[in-house]
This record gives C-alpha cells, sequence and structure tokens, in this order.
C-alpha cells in the first residue's frame, strides 16, 4: 500500500472519530506518570501517554509499545476491561498518541505491562512512520526530516541530549569563575573578530545595510573596556562561505574574555572546561576520537609553532624565506590552496596546517603564530614577527583558537589596515576597519586574554561524531527541487 493509501484510511478513520463524539486533538491531558516511572509500578494504578510504536490484536485482547521521551512500555489492552471502547481500538494506528490509565502488571510472559481500564485519544496521526524495524537510515531524509530520525533512531536522540548537557556544562563551569554571560548584536552595522564573508541585510526602519555576525569578540571586547572583567556568549554566528563535515554557514560560538589574564591563563580555563565537561558527561576523562581512546585528563603540553615545525619537517623558520617556503609548500604539500602572494607568516599557517595537525593526537596547545595571521592577537613579548596566540588540537583535529588580546588601538589600526591587503580569495574576509571599536579601544582596554570555541565541534568531539550535519537538530539543505 503506497503513503498515500495509508493516508485515505487514516482520513476515513478521522471522520469516523468524529461521528463517535471523539476529539481526535484535545487540548490537554492529565499524565501523571511517565512511563519509566511507570515501568517500576507493578501492582499500582497509573495514568501515563505517549506515542503507539507497535500494535497488535488477538480476539478480545490487543497489545500495542506506547513510548515517552523516558522510555517504552507494553499496553495490554482486554475486552473485559475495556466493554465496548474494546471494538474502538481498530480506530486507533501506529503513530497516533494516547492517553491510558489502569493497573501495572507483570503479563505470562513476563513483561511489565499496563492493563488500561480506559483510554483516550490525544492525536490522530495521518501520515504513517517509516518502518521501525528498518529505522530511518537515508542520511538526507533524516536531516530533513530531524522529527522522524529522533522519533526512530534512539541514538541520535542521545546525541542532541548529550549537545544540551554540553552546554549546560559550559555554562555551570564559567559561572563558577565569575564569568558574566551576556547578549550582543546579531544584526552588526560592521563585520569583524573573525577572517569570514559575511551575510548581508538591510534594515529597512534604518534604512541601512548591515551584515549577521560572524563573530561577538569585538562587542565582548567593548563590554571589557565598559568596565567588565569576565564574560562570555553563546550564540549563533554567520559566515557566508562552503559547506563540509566540520564548517557550516550557521554555526554556534562560546567566546570568553578575561581582563588581566594572557592567552596561558586562557589555556588554563579552557582546559579545566574540557576536563570538567568529560568528567560531567561521562564521569571519567578518556574519550573516543575516531577508533583512538584518549586520555584528556593529563597536562597538555605547549608546544611553539616553530618549534614543531622544525622537529617534524626540519624547517628552520628563523632562516627560511618566503620563496624557499613557497618552494617547501609546492613540492611537498599536495593538494595546498595557495592563492599567489602570500606573506612568510601565511605560508608558515599553511604549511603548519596541511603537514603538523594530523599528528597532534594526544592532547596539546600549539602556541606563537605568526603576526600576519593574527590580526587581534597581542605581538609577542619576546619573540618578534610573532603574536600570542593558541590552537588546542586533539586526535589531529582542532578545537580551539585563543590570544592574548591586542589592547594599543593604534596597532590595532595598523593590522586592520594590513588585513585588508593581504593574499586571500575573496577579499571580503578580511578584518575591517572598525572606528568604533577603534574609539572605544581609545578610551583604554585593559590587558586581557580569549577564545572561541565552535560549540557544535565540540559536540562533534565529546560524542566521536566527526559530520557537523549529525550534531545541528535542524541543518539549512539544498533544496529538493535545485538538488
Amino acid at each position: 500500500m503506497q503513503d498515500t493509501d495509508f493516508r485515505k484510511v487514516r482520513l476515513e478513520k478521522l471522520e469516523k472519530i468524529k461521528a463517535l463524539g471523539w476529539n481526535p486533538y484535545p487540548a490537554s491531558f492529565d499524565k501523571k506518570n511517565t512511563i519509566a516511572d511507570s515501568l517500576k509500578s507493578e501492582g499500582k494504578k497509573v495514568k501515563t501517554a505517549g506515542k503507539i510504536f507497535s500494535y497488535r490484536e488477538h480476539g478480545n485482547i490487543a497489545f500495542a509499545d506506547l513510548k515517552d521521551e523516558s522510555g517504552k512500555i507494553q499496553i495490554f489492552f482486554q475486552k473485559k476491561l475495556l466493554g465496548g471502547e474494546y471494538k474502538n481500538l481498530r480506530l486507533l494506528d501506529i503513530g497516533d498518541y494516547i492517553g491510558v490509565e489502569g493497573g501495572v502488571i507483570k503479563t505470562t510472559a513476563g513483561e511489565i505491562s499496563i492493563a488500561p481500564t480506559s483510554y483516550t485519544l490525544l492525536t490522530k496521526s495521518l501520515s504513517p512512520l517509516p518502518s521501525e524495524f528498518f529505522g530511518l537510515k537515508d542520511t538526507e531524509k533524516r536531516y530533513r526530516q530531524r522529527y522522524l530520525d529522533l522519533l526512530l533512531n534512539p541514538e541520535v536522540r542521545e546525541r542532541f541530549n548529550t549537545r544540551t548537557k554540553l552546554v549546560s556544562g559550559v555554562r555551570e563551569y564559567l559561572d563558577s569563575l565569575g564569568f558574566w554571560e551576556v547578549e550582543t548584536p546579531t544584526l552588526q552595522p560592521l563585520y569583524g573578530g573573525a577572517n569570514a564573508k559575511p551575510f548581508k541585510t538591510h534594515v529597512n526602519a534604518l534604512d541601512r545595510d548591515v551584515y549577521l555576525r560572524i563573530a561577538d569578540e569585538l562587542y565582548l571586547k567593548r563590554l571589557i573596556i565598559g568596565g567588565y572583567e569576565k564574560v562570555y556568549e553563546i550564540c549563533k554566528d554567520f559566515r557566508n562561505e562552503g559547506i563540509d563535515h566540520t564548517h557550516f554557514p550557521e554555526f554556534t560560538m562560546i567566546e570568553w574574555y578575561e581582563a588581566y589574564a594572557d592567552y596561558t591563563r586562557v589555556m588554563d580555563v579552557t582546559e579545566g572546561l574540557f576536563k570538567h565537561l568529560a568528567k560531567k558527561l561521562y564521569g571519567h576523562t578518556t574519550l573516543a576520537v575516531d577508533d583512538k581512546k584518549i586520555d584528556i585528563g593529563k597536562e597538555w603540553p605547549r608546544i611553539e609553532m616553530s618549534a614543531i615545525i622544525k622537529e617534524k619537517l626540519d624547517l628552520d623558520l628563523d632562516k627560511e624565506t618566503e620563496k624557499s617556503l613557497l618552494e617547501y609548500a609546492k613540492k611537498n604539500c599536495p593538494g595546498i590552496q595557495l592563492v599567489g602572494g602570500e606573506t612568510k607568516g601565511q605560508l608558515i599557517f599553511a604549511i603548519f596546517e596541511h603537514k603538523i595537525t594530523k599528528l597532534l593526537i594526544d592532547p596539546t596547545w600549539i602556541i606563537d603564530y605568526p603576526e600576519d595571521v593574527s590580526p587581534l592577537s597581542k605581538p609577542h613579548r619576546s619573540k618578534s614577527g610573532w603574536v600570542e596566540r593558541f590552537e588546542g588540537y586533539i586526535g589531529g583535529k582542532e578545537i580551539c583558537d585563543g590570544w592574548s588580546e591586542l589592547t594599543d588601538p593604534q596597532i590595532q589600526r595598523q593590522r586592520f589596515a594590513q588585513d585588508t591587503k593581504v593574499a586571500r580569495k575573496d577579499k571580503e574576509e578580511a578584518q575591517q576597519v572598525d572606528e568604533d571599536f577603534l574609539t572605544a579601544m581609545e578610551y583604554g582596554m585593559p590587558p586581557l586574554g580569549g577564545i572561541g570555541i565552535g560549540i557544535d565541534r565540540l559536540v562533534m568531539f565529546f560524542t566521536n561524531t566527526w559530520a557537523l550535519k549529525e550534531v545541528m537538530l535542524f541543518p539549512n539543505l539544498r533544496s529538493e527541487e535545485g538538488k
């Protein structure tokens, strides 16, 4: 039978239900017990509700599986208990929501069940669920119809439950350290805080073009200038760029900034956050990353980018030039994307990402980055041409990025201007010269450190799920007509 035929049958049942005087879509139900509670209530009377996932009838008895978000229980319908209402069970279908009231018993087969003395239709479903035996396996359909994915694939629901617990754990940890959670604008007159192509829109009431934020960094720093000493925000950011397993145009970020801190303090706090989340979610610090077991509970080493490049690639960056690095990249980095005109710092960073990151399996901080790929970072206190920036890597994957923040408004202006000129595929990805932010800086910004971590990527890491769409409830997809 086709889905359209099933729907026709259900519509016919709906009319019969209405003719009986039933309301197929009542406003509420006095649900007193969860299914999980009912499973522990043998010998007691319960009143619960849920969705029917199976139904089978045998003469004067019928069985159904009823699920709510807490679990699944068998419903043991009996004509002797329901009387004339028993015959109307045939008007129910898999997918309907019902409420039941009755005693909790153990059947002769040993299964805990509810034996209803009454039942109530709460919602009549018009479309049949996909076969639960096979589940919902088509990946694109799972993303397009996430509600079915959640209904039919318990591991998916558990993954998103983990996401909720993780976000709660982030707040719990930062709140305990005295951070203030804040909200900054999504629509911004100028984009900044990262190198990314923005989405542009127009505010009719103001008659001005604005951008969806690519980061909240510059507004959080304004709050530090305004007297806050510890702030964080969990928010949606938008970057009008490509889609792959770890990047998406709409994503969730956590950024935090702490006055009087440098990048060493930010690394300490971040390392503590990862350990806190591991213990909160799993009770231990050994996690699966791909097919590896990695203990994040130990102290994470801090290795200078120049040192690891020298160790792994035998490149002495003090002696290398733009020309020699470009030759090395072309010869030893197949598939590396270069646009021409890269600076020495850009080449160092490109070679590092192409050759080194996949080797960083155990938790590792890579510190001290080239100045010309880090326009918001404070100059290194002892190494000219470098800045106090770090990235965290686990399992060969980047998990966070932060730095000692630049607080000199004159240098910041130079960096903004310089960033608009460096080689990149799309000039819109450059940091813009934000005059309002520079004005704010001139009123004085204390020493501070900051970091940004993708919440989606954090969930990928803690669930060992390395496809971004698997940790986003409703990812945007290409229209079905345009596939």
